[in-house]
């Protein structure tokens, strides 16, 4: 009886080094999740990731005309505590924001802007393949919890009434179907207005991204409180 209960005891010592084993394990897995679903403070800055192209990236303008950093001032200029990273590839299309997004956000971020597509119209690349790699690039973002502001872009033109309206359509279903935020046209007000683009009558001017800053920085603030809840 004795050797019973001197076995039945050091099982019972063995239960409960396991169940404290456990229960540590639990509580540096539950913290783990609490970290990494902590909201932004308000008193931290936000980091956001402006995964773009040439639109992003600032061909043609100096240091500090970009899309990102133009952004950045006039967000700062607003009281909001903001740093915009220039996640921008001249020539890149939603495939290669596809194929970059996992390394981008690697370094952290509070917040993403997808402003990719243009590319994708001028080549005139299938509206489906590009519905699919943005839709790719949000699931991404939302899996490792970073909120989303989508920037619409249009076809040109030339490729005719069809291909634009397929196109143009991709990034309001994108929006819808994921609950993202949506600007519907990066470039509106801008498009087709020389004084506010460069020679190349593609890309905006310092004169011409202070106009895009202006009309998206209502959502950008909107992002900004999403990254905060």
């Amino acid at each position: 009886m004795d050797k019973f209960r001197r076995l039945r005891g050091s099982e019972s010592r063995a239960a409960l080094r396991r169940c404290g084993f456990l229960a540590r394990f639990v509580n540096v897995a539950l913290l783990v999740f609490l970290i990494a679903a902590t909201p932004v403070a308000a008193t931290e800055t936000i980091k956001i990731l402006m995964l773009g192209d040439s639109l992003t990236a600032g061909y043609g303008l100096i240091k500090g005309e970009s899309l990102p950093a133009q952004l950045e001032a006039a967000l700062r200029a607003n009281e909001v505590d903001a740093r915009v990273v220039n996640g921008g590839v001249s020539g890149d299309t939603t495939a290669g924001g596809r194929a970059r997004l996992a390394w981008s956000l690697a370094d952290g971020a509070d917040a993403l802007i997808v402003a990719l597509g243009a590319n994708d119209g001028l080549r005139g690349l299938p509206p489906q393949e590009t519905e699919a790699n943005l839709g790719a690039i949000i699931r991404g973002a939302k899996a490792a919890g970073v909120p989303v502001l989508l920037l619409g872009m249009q076809a040109p033109p030339n490729l005719g009434s069809e291909y634009g309206v397929d196109f143009d359509a991709v990034f309001s279903r994108l929006a819808a179907r994921h609950g993202v935020a949506f600007y519907p046209f990066l470039l509106d007000g801008v498009v087709a207005r020389p004084k506010l683009n460069q020679d190349d009558g593609i890309h905006p001017n310092a004169e011409g991204v202070a106009v895009v800053v202006g009309k998206i920085l209502p959502f950008v603030r909107l992002l900004i409180e999403q990254a905060r809840q």
